[in-house]
């Protein structure tokens, strides 16, 4: 039996963890659930699932919530980060899905690590943000780290057992990343202007939340993706090739020094690499429908377009760079795709922001936690400042 705490249960990837842990009452049991503010969400989570405890961000969500349980459901409350990285590290919890989106993700999920737990990785900005620092915990404390997003999840799949982290020793050549290209893939630059937030969030084959839908959109997804799959298999940005692949079916592949590509294909269904991830090294049912290859009929690949989605150059940039880079562009990228989704800034101002803003802060190298977290506050300082300038341009074309 398992002893799972789930990192931002009322998420996308929350909620779908927990559908698979229902199915699976005799394997995996629910310690702790978390959320930041959606009291009504996390009270239907708690009387169905009876975790021991469920933490609130946001206190003053904690006292509502705190209020509003029954006694006889048996859960306390917690609150703020306190509380997060509480659960995360409790000695009666054993699994943690890190699926709180963002920089936010990275205390509780670091916890989680540093207390040597199987840690479930879907906040990719945790990693981004972090990257050696990260690394060097999982390694120093014998942590578990498994991988979610569908792309890493697929690699690992194709990867030896054991292996993960020696690509020249398993005869790796490359890393071949696939993306789905996002609802604007055939969208031109002159119309990208015109996007507005539920367009921009309206995927054509995933569900996902509205950030990382956006990111989606923007191709930014795929340039933290780029930056994680680096760390994750201690490899080389040249080492990972990027391929539009609109179907979203083949989840991502590596290819061997014999000539042999490994895919792995699946419905575009995040309880797969979750199931995995839960139950690894054996298989259980995720309640994904058969993948029928007769009604897909044809794979496409594209080269992405950087022109109209700098936002994945900008992130392999960010990399080459390296140290405190990375947290910088994701800080950016967090408060201009909040301001877009505010209505604040345009799509198109996504990238502008995120680039004027890295080139206006030095990059030192990041080798204490709290230099990084100081320049994720520089950034968003920063990032404030240019959000008005870009707005403030486009409501003067208009």
């Amino acid at each position: 039996m398992r002893h799972v705490t789930v990192l931002g249960a009322t998420g996308s990837i929350g909620l779908n963890t927990l559908d698979v842990i229902g199915r699976h009452p005799d394997r995996f049991d629910v310690f702790a659930l978390t959320a930041c503010r959606q009291v009504d969400s996390m009270l239907s989570l708690c009387q169905r699932f009876r975790p021991r405890y469920a933490v609130m961000a946001e206190p003053s969500a904690a006292l509502e919530l705190a209020e509003r349980l029954p006694e006889e459901a048996g859960v306390e409350v917690l609150a703020g980060t306190e509380g997060l990285e509480a659960v995360a590290s409790s000695p009666d919890c054993d699994t943690v899905m890190a699926a709180i989106v963002g920089a936010a993700g990275l205390a509780p999920t670091l916890a989680a690590v540093r207390s040597g737990k199987r840690v479930l990785l879907a906040n990719k900005e945790a990693l981004v943000m972090s990257g050696r620092l990260f690394m060097d915990a999982v390694a120093e404390s014998g942590a578990e780290l498994l991988p979610i997003d569908s792309e890493h999840n697929a690699i690992f799949q194709c990867l030896p057992p054991g292996q993960s982290r020696d690509l020249p020793g398993a005869g790796v050549r490359r890393i071949l990343l696939t993306a789905s290209g996002g609802p604007f893939r055939e969208t031109s630059a002159e119309a990208l202007q015109q996007v507005t937030p539920d367009q921009a969030c309206a995927h054509p084959n995933w569900s996902m939340g509205q950030k990382i839908s956006v990111d989606s959109a923007t191709l930014m997804n795929k340039g933290l993706e780029l930056i994680e799959a680096c760390w994750l298999f201690d490899t080389r940005p040249d080492q990972v090739e990027v391929h539009v692949h609109p179907e979203s079916i083949i989840h991502s592949m590596v290819e061997y020094v014999d000539g042999s590509v490994l895919a792995q294909l699946g419905s575009p269904d995040m309880r797969t690499p979750i199931a995995n991830g839960l139950a690894w090294p054996e298989r259980i049912d995720a309640g994904v429908d058969s993948l029928n290859l007769f009604d897909i009929g044809r794979f496409h690949f594209e080269r992405p377009d950087l022109e109209r989605f700098p936002c994945l150059r900008l992130a392999s940039e960010a990399f080459r760079l390296g140290g405190t880079a990375p947290a910088v562009l994701n800080a950016a990228n967090e408060e201009a795709v909040a301001a877009f989704l505010r209505g604040e800034l345009g799509f198109t101002g996504i990238p502008a922001v995120i680039e004027s803003v890295m080139a206006s802060i030095a990059t030192v190298p990041a080798d204490e936690f709290p230099v990084i977290f100081e320049k994720d506050r520089e950034s968003r300082a920063r990032s404030a400042e240019q959000i008005r300038h870009h707005a403030v341009s486009v409501s003067g074309l208009g």
